[in-house]
């Protein structure tokens, strides 16, 4: 099931509170994707169980408290210690998550009152949700609520929750005794992340013992059934290797070993086959002259204001230039040359003259356009989204280009013939044709091109695709011309797909590989790079995005949705 598209207000609160979380950390590459901080193109890695309880996004306050403690996690623990140090049976890693989030919400600083308070009722409202849920009706989720409490108390020298004290009490009393020395240990060392972590596994080894041993020993009570169920309800906040919600309709991502046994150095077998071609060349000029009265008729149909979608672009991506002076007005900077004509004509006001400035654009906008074969049921309407907005760059003075990538052949072609021929050496890297194809160059009009820009609709162009290349391609070339502010739409319906590299390599060596390709282009600044899904959240990828369903007709308010997201671009 897809999730639901966030709301403008949504959007705007997520912006917000990621803009809270880099502030208080002084980490600038912190930002939300589909609901989700990530640190670059990575998810952070947050599983405590206060943190992720579904009631927070509906409490202000409570949502607060949890980006500020995300905030201190991010300030003041090492996250590769955490995650050596961390122990992989789950209940044990469950309460070594939990006791290094309260340690890090110990380092309030002091003049921060408003963050203690907030991170407060954040973990208040969690507590209470876990009770009124029932789960501190078991064995099990009685233990685990106790511990909680307890270390949070002895952590943050607050008393446990007043809700709740009373109801606790006789659990509390039964493990203080065993867990007490871990219990101080934990407060004496909060400072030392190392050293706190021994007294926390140390903690979460005796719980999880305590309750095997209960399970074990009671193998047939009904009891132990319902702990099961807790257990169970537990595993939700356990799914601590997955990158991605299972619920989430996007792209499938994971980490290649190779690559990064690589020291994420990307390989290429052979360039030798590889081209770079004009795609009109690839069509037959009366084919492309049909293409393109088809494409005329469709436009036609449509019912776009292309004028109105240029006047937007010409005020989002152009600066006012001065442009000479406006004489003959009514007011404005008097013009000497006209005050003879004051003395001769006395009723006369055009006396005066302004500087007159026009739009100017030192912007570049290059379109990148995913030809493997899965995008051709798409192409059309993607052909007519591309055309218009081509156009109306035009007619704002905004230089574009529009290219595509694929591949020459299917399953590697000639260079995965190579690599069988000597002995299929491992890991060859990239095993394939790279084809880059070129639609419309930024130095050619919209009226010299759009023939060429029709041969998109040419069918056999769409076989495989490279993408972490084809990015690096098309940012190069901007990279050589003259404009200053560069931004690349790159068009896709769904993850990098090559048959050859794939099975000579390991699954995701492409995914990752342009992962790492926009990375290096978001901490450059040098291109903007905004990722246009077809069908598909490619939020994994690109930090902008929007996800279009090109069964939907193609009309105005889509193309609001596209200005809207390059108006979200830095200046």
């Amino acid at each position: 099931m897809a999730e639901q598209p966030k709301t403008p207000h949504q959007h705007k609160t997520n912006e917000l509170y990621a803009a809270t979380v880099r502030a208080l950390s002084n980490n600038s590459h912190i930002h939300y994707r589909r609901n989700r901080l990530y640190q670059g193109n990575t998810p952070l890695p947050f599983f405590a169980a206060h943190l992720q309880s579904p009631i927070i996004e509906s409490n202000i306050s409570a949502k607060r408290g949890n980006i500020d403690a995300i905030s201190l996690r991010l300030n003041h623990s090492d996250i590769e210690l955490h995650q050596q140090l961390s122990p992989t049976e789950p209940t044990e890693r469950l309460l070594f998550e939990l006791l290094e989030q309260f340690r890090v919400e110990t380092c309030i600083p002091p003049q921060l009152s408003g963050m203690k308070t907030n991170i407060q009722h954040n973990f208040s409202l969690w507590a209470d949700q876990f009770h009124h849920t029932g789960l501190t009706g078991t064995r099990l989720g009685l233990l685990l609520y106790t511990v909680a409490q307890i270390s949070r108390s002895r952590l943050m020298a607050q008393p446990v929750s007043a809700h709740t004290e009373d109801f606790i009490e006789s659990t509390r009393a039964a493990i203080v005794p065993i867990l007490g020395e871990a219990l101080s240990g934990l407060r004496r060392c909060k400072n030392s992340q190392q050293d706190y972590a021994q007294y926390a596994l140390e903690l979460a080894k005796i719980v999880s013992d305590m309750i095997q041993a209960e399970m074990q020993n009671n193998p047939d009570d009904a009891e132990n059934k319902t702990d099961q169920k807790t257990l169970n309800a537990f595993s939700l906040l356990l799914d601590f290797d997955s990158d991605e919600s299972a619920n989430i309709a996007a792209v499938v991502s994971g980490s290649s070993k190779i690559y990064q046994e690589n020291h994420q150095y990307y390989q290429v077998y052979t360039t030798q086959y590889d081209r770079e071609i004009e795609a009109a060349t690839l069509v037959r000029d009366a084919l492309l002259i049909e293409y393109r009265e088809k494409l005329d008729k469709r436009i036609q149909h449509q019912g776009i204001n292309i004028k109105n979608i240029a006047q937007q672009l010409a005020a989002i991506l152009c600066t006012p230039q001065r442009n000479g002076w406006s004489f003959d007005e009514e007011e404005g900077h008097l013009d000497g040359r006209r005050l003879s004509q004051l003395i001769s004509s006395p009723a006369e006001r055009r006396l005066f003259c302004t500087e007159q400035y026009k739009p100017h654009s030192d912007s570049i906008v290059s379109f990148l356009i995913d030809c493997s074969g899965s995008m051709r049921e798409h192409i059309e309407n993607i052909t007519i989204i591309i055309d218009i907005m081509v156009k109306a760059l035009g007619m704002a003075g905004i230089t574009s280009e529009v290219l595509g990538f694929t591949t020459n052949a299917w399953n590697g072609g000639k260079a995965y013939s190579d690599w069988l021929s000597t002995g299929r050496p491992a890991f060859p890297g990239r095993l394939n044709e790279a084809c880059h194809l070129i639609f419309k160059d930024a130095d050619t009009n919209w009226r010299r091109s759009r023939k060429n820009i029709a041969a998109l609709l040419k069918a056999d162009l769409f076989r495989e695709g490279i993408d972490g290349e084809a990015i690096e391609w098309a940012c190069n070339r901007m990279l050589l011309r003259k404009e200053n502010r560069r931004i690349l739409f790159v068009i896709s319906d769904g993850c990098p797909m090559d048959t050859a590299t794939n099975l000579s390599n390991d699954k995701f060596y492409l995914d990752n590989h342009l992962k790492d390709a926009i990375s290096r282009f978001d901490k450059t600044r040098e291109v903007d790079i905004l990722g246009l899904g077809v069908g598909l959240d490619l939020s994994l990828y690109y930090r902008k995005h929007l996800a279009i369903e090109t069964a939907d007709t193609v009309d105005n308010a889509l193309f609001h949705r596209i200005l809207k997201l390059i108006a979200s671009l830095r200046r």
